[in-house]
């Protein structure tokens, strides 16, 4: 149930990464092609691409912690015991999981200072590229979360206990 919940919301953001990105690439393009043709370009769109990026950054590493897609190395975890592994993951994730908690609070206190500033050319409030980090750890947290559970009620495969893998080829989903 949670994991078709985390699934769901993985896809849904996989969606907003892409429109995301479309409209960045447009703006981009756009302004360059007006800067070049017309001696012009739109202000809005370099603020603009600036925050969707930063936005399409957080909700990507939200993505690729779901599907175990960060950068990582596995050789020492690989080689060891079954036991090893199993404690070297909870502490990854516990770990995580305080992360979660330090960039949620710190994103919480820089939404809060800077929720009555403005940026230069949207006029729109600070707090909310600041928020960025919060939505970040709400949505990540579940995540780790269940893989914790997962982990201490022995429902999680031996091949899920290495968090990450050096090989692409060696992921069992890509076999």
């Amino acid at each position: 149930m949670v994991q078709k919940l985390i699934q769901g919301y993985c896809r849904l953001l996989g969606w907003l990464m892409v429109a995301s990105l479309a409209l960045m690439v447009v703006m981009v393009f756009g302004n360059v092609v007006m800067r070049y043709a017309f001696n012009s370009g739109l202000t809005l769109s370099e603020e603009l691409s600036r925050w969707l990026f930063v936005w399409l950054t957080f909700l990507g590493a939200v993505v690729a912690l779901n599907e175990r897609g960060h950068l990582g190395t596995d050789s020492l975890i690989a080689r060891l015991p079954r036991a090893g592994q199993k404690v070297c993951l909870f502490l990854s994730l516990v770990l995580m999981c305080w992360l979660c908690w330090l960039v949620f609070d710190g994103s919480w206190q820089q939404v809060k200072i800077n929720w009555d500033s403005t940026s230069a050319v949207m006029e729109a409030r600070m707090g909310y590229f600041y928020a960025s980090g919060m939505v970040f750890a709400l949505l990540a947290a579940p995540v780790l979360l269940l893989n914790l559970v997962r982990l201490l009620t022995g429902r999680m495969s031996d091949d899920e206990l290495i968090g990450v893998r050096e090989n692409e080829d060696q992921h069992p989903e890509q076999a």
